[in-house]
């Protein structure tokens, strides 16, 4: 039981450490929306450099949650287990892969800098790429992979009660507003930081703060986990 209840919280912080560097990184990356934008982010490359730096403790939040959980999801769904382990770790590779990306684009904006701009158009061919691959993995690992993973653990959480089930249900209900924002994203009907896209992405990110808090503050069900 013991172990149980610090197994919660250890997940309740995770959840919240990813989301708070996951916001947080966006007020360093500004230079990246720039019209000179190889330009800026060399100006302000220990920005960028601080931005990928939270994506990469997002990303490690992410990966350590399934692994935290899994001894709990197991008792009662070890297949659903699992699944939450692999496509969790499926959108940790996805976002390392832009994290990447973004670190490679402070390494082009100095030798871009550092050339006088000399053949430029292959410069921002290569920076518009990786620009590209940026936006690209942030929006399919933070939306579209990321309502599956939130699908298979709120159903795990639905069909076990090992939280309220209005939490989990909430969740369920968040899922496919999340995935529709990533679509419309997608297929250029949204920009994925317009006001449309926010809203449809608000619902699971506040339940995904709710689930962490109760985390931390109630734990598990405790009739729930000391029947498995």
């Amino acid at each position: 039981m013991e172990s149980d209840r610090k197994i919660a919280m250890v997940v309740g912080v995770l959840f919240i450490v990813a989301t708070v560097a996951a916001v947080s990184q966006f007020a360093f990356r500004g230079s990246l929306n720039a019209s000179d934008y190889l330009t800026a982010i060399s100006a302000h490359r220990t920005q960028v450099t601080m931005a990928a730096l939270l994506d990469l403790i997002m990303i490690g939040a992410i990966f350590s949650i399934p692994v935290v959980l899994f001894p709990i999801l197991k008792r009662h769904a070890e297949s659903v287990a699992l699944g939450y382990v692999v496509a969790r770790t499926f959108e940790a590779v996805v976002l390392v892969i832009g994290t990447i990306s973004l670190l490679l684009l402070v390494t082009l904006s100095r030798e871009f800098v550092g050339s006088g701009a000399t053949d430029a158009s292959h410069y921002q061919t290569i920076g518009a790429l990786l620009l590209a691959a940026c936006d690209w993995t942030m929006l399919i690992g933070g939306q579209i992979i990321l309502s599956l993973t939130a699908l298979i653990l709120n159903y795990s959480l639905y069909q076990s009660r090992l939280i309220p089930r209005f939490i989990s249900g909430w969740g369920l209900l968040g899922v496919p507003l999340m995935f529709t924002s990533g679509v419309l994203a997608i297929f250029g009907i949204v920009e994925s930081s317009s006001a449309v896209a926010t809203i449809l992405m608000l619902p699971l990110a506040v339940q995904e703060m709710v689930f962490a808090i109760w985390l931390i503050v109630k734990g598990f069900n405790a009739s729930v986990v000391s029947n498995n």
